[in-house]
C-alpha cells in the first residue's frame, strides 16, 4: 500500500485573504515533495468539531487564524513551552494519535527582525510597543527573550495593556495618549494593532524623538509598507514589514508536516508581495 501524500490547512474565520496556501504551496512545488496544503473556512462553533475529525478527515496538521487561537490552545494534548507562555497556537501537528501545538509567532516576528535588520539588537535595552492583542503576546515574549529590559506597552483600552504587563516582567502600561513620550529614546518601536491596514486609518505617532539606530518594525503587510514605516525610512531609519513576520512563521510548521526545512527565498518573497498588491508576476 502507498503512503498517503501528507495533507495540511489554514484553519479560520474568514479565510479567504490567507496567503499560506500560496507560500506551502509554493515549497511544496520548489522542493519537489508530494503533499498539498488548502483553506479551511470554520465558523467558531465548529471549530471543536473539526479539531476532533482532524486526522480522520486525512490532516497530518494545520496553520490555526484568527479567530481560534485560543481554542486550538485548548484542544491540544500537548504544547511547546513557547505555546504555554502565550496561550495560544497557530500550528498543530498529529504525533502518535495526539493532537499537537505551537506558537511560531514570535520566531517569525524574530527570523524577519534578523532578515531584514540585521544585529538590530544589538543595542536593544528598551521597546515600545503599541496594541495589547494575541500578536502583541508574541512580540513581548520575543523581545523579552532576546533582552530588552524595558518595554512600553501602549493599547487605546490600557485595562487590556495593564493585563498583558502582569504577565510579562518588564512591561510597563502606557496611556495610548501617551504614546510619542512613550517613544522617545527607545531601540525598537513596534506595531501590532491594525491601525495602517489597507482600508483602516494610518497610525500616528511622532518618530523624531527615536534614536539614529532605533529599528521601527510594524506587523501589518497589506499594505507592504504602511504609512509609518514609510514615515520612519524617511527618517533614515531601519524598517521591518509583517510580510517576512508571516513568512518565517510558516517555516517551522512545513518542517513538521512535510519533513523539510524551507528557506524563505527571495523569489519566495516576491511571489507573496505580488499577491499582497493584486498581480502574479
Amino acid at each position: 500500500m502507498t503512503r498517503r501524500a501528507p495533507r495540511a490547512c489554514v484553519i479560520g474565520w474568514p479565510i479567504a485573504h490567507s496567503r499560506s496556501p500560496l507560500i506551502h504551496g509554493w515549497w511544496l512545488a520548489h522542493y519537489g515533495l508530494p503533499g498539498s496544503y488548502e483553506k479551511a473556512a470554520v465558523p467558531p462553533g465548529e471549530f471543536d468539531a473539526f479539531m476532533a475529525h482532524m486526522a480522520a478527515d486525512g490532516f497530518v496538521g494545520g496553520n490555526v487564524t484568527v479567530p481560534h487561537k485560543e481554542a486550538a490552545f485548548r484542544a491540544c494534548a500537548a504544547r511547546t513551552a513557547t505555546a504555554e507562555a502565550l496561550g495560544a497556537v497557530n500550528t498543530l501537528w498529529i504525533e502518535a494519535g495526539k493532537l499537537h501545538g505551537d506558537n511560531t509567532d514570535a520566531a517569525g516576528f524574530l527570523g524577519a527582525l534578523d532578515a531584514d535588520a540585521p544585529e538590530w539588537d544589538a543595542r536593544l535595552k528598551t521597546a515600545l510597543v503599541l496594541g495589547a492583542g494575541g500578536a502583541a503576546r508574541a512580540v513581548l515574549h520575543a523581545l523579552r527573550a532576546r533582552g530588552a529590559a524595558s518595554i512600553r506597552l501602549a493599547n487605546r483600552s490600557r485595562d487590556r495593556s495593564e493585563a498583558l504587563a502582569r504577565q510579562f516582567a518588564g512591561v510597563e502600561p502606557v496611556d495610548w495618549q501617551a504614546r510619542d513620550e512613550a517613544a522617545q529614546g527607545v531601540d525598537i518601536l513596534v506595531n501590532t494593532t491594525s491601525l495602517g491596514m489597507t482600508g483602516q486609518p494610518p497610525l500616528e505617532i511622532d518618530l523624531s524623538t527615536l534614536p539614529d539606530h532605533a529599528v521601527v518594525d510594524d506587523i501589518v503587510y497589506a499594505p507592504l509598507e504602511t504609512p509609518l514605516l514609510r514615515a520612519a525610512r524617511e527618517r533614515g531609519l531601519r524598517t521591518v514589514g509583517g510580510l517576512g513576520m508571516l513568512l518565517h512563521q510558516a517555516v517551522p510548521g512545513f518542517e513538521r508536516w512535510f519533513g523539510r526545512r524551507p528557506a524563505v527565498t527571495a523569489e519566495l518573497r516576491s511571489l507573496v508581495e505580488a499577491d499582497v498588491q493584486g498581480h502574479r508576476p
